[in-house]
């Protein structure tokens, strides 16, 4: 079996005293590849540095997270750009809306997020969505982007079953990540329906771990629980849903 996590910030503090224990453990497990999203300027270093040791398994992604969009986001944004200039990356992410924290540059990430889905066009790259309390913008934003080609996938999907279609319906894919384990987050419910095609796995590591391990450090060998809930949820053997889920990852970020 092979699986293929989109979506786990590994270059995090979290993971310096143990990193090739937990990359290997994601080996033992089936994961085969691991994409790593970018945040801001101070995560880039960590990130490309892991991606220079395990070229095979750590895959980069380039983008400014809604929320490290500050008073100095301009000059965080002429960053993204010079490094998409500079080379290539699987896509531009995190990218989106986060209305969860702080409303103090709302309008400020709608500047970043517009900018960044243009520069997905611009680079033909696909893009990475973080969207907390802001499902509904989050949306609206996108349409126009996607009647344009765009493409990406909306990370730790935890939307309405309506939310699930809308976002389909533009050809985007869903990341399914520990979420989906949880009882009363009607996540299960909310992707029944959507046909394998739109959906993919993820961690979200450090954060956000699958039951069982609720509570504890996230890390890429837990997303055999989500793949073994969505085998559940579609009623599939977990090779499929590996092999199905990871082919949908490779299709978008290559």
């Amino acid at each position: 079996m092979r699986f293929i996590d989109t979506h786990a910030h590994i270059y995090a503090e979290e993971f310096m005293a143990d990193l090739p224990i937990i990359l290997e453990q994601a080996k033992v497990n089936g994961i085969t590849k691991i994409y790593m999203p970018g945040i801001d300027s101070d995560s880039i270093d960590a990130m490309l540095a892991l991606e220079k040791d395990y070229p095979d398994t750590c895959i980069a992604m380039m983008g400014l997270h809604p929320c490290y969009v500050k008073e100095n986001y301009i000059s965080e944004l002429d960053i993204v750009h010079a490094w998409l200039d500079k080379r290539k990356f699987a896509a531009i992410g995190e990218i989106g809306l986060d209305y969860y924290w702080d409303k103090t540059f709302v309008k400020e990430q709608q500047i970043a997020f517009e900018t960044q889905m243009q520069w997905g066009l611009d680079y033909n790259l696909p893009i990475v969505i973080h969207t907390r309390n802001a499902m509904g913008e989050t949306i609206e934003a996108v349409k126009p982007f996607a009647k344009k080609g765009l493409r990406g996938v909306f990370h730790c999907f935890s939307g309405s079953k309506e939310s699930a279609e809308q976002i389909t319906n533009m050809g985007f894919l869903l990341g399914l990540g520990g979420v989906l384990t949880y009882k009363n987050a009607g996540v299960a419910e909310a992707i029944k329906d959507i046909p394998m095609e739109f959906l993919v796995l993820e961690t979200d590591a450090p954060y956000l771990s699958p039951v069982p391990y609720r509570g504890k450090r996230n890390e890429p060998a837990f997303m055999i629980e989500v793949a073994k809930k969505l085998a559940e949820i579609k009623s599939l053997p977990l090779h499929e849903i590996g092999e199905l889920t990871s082919r949908n990852a490779e299709k978008l970020l290559g």
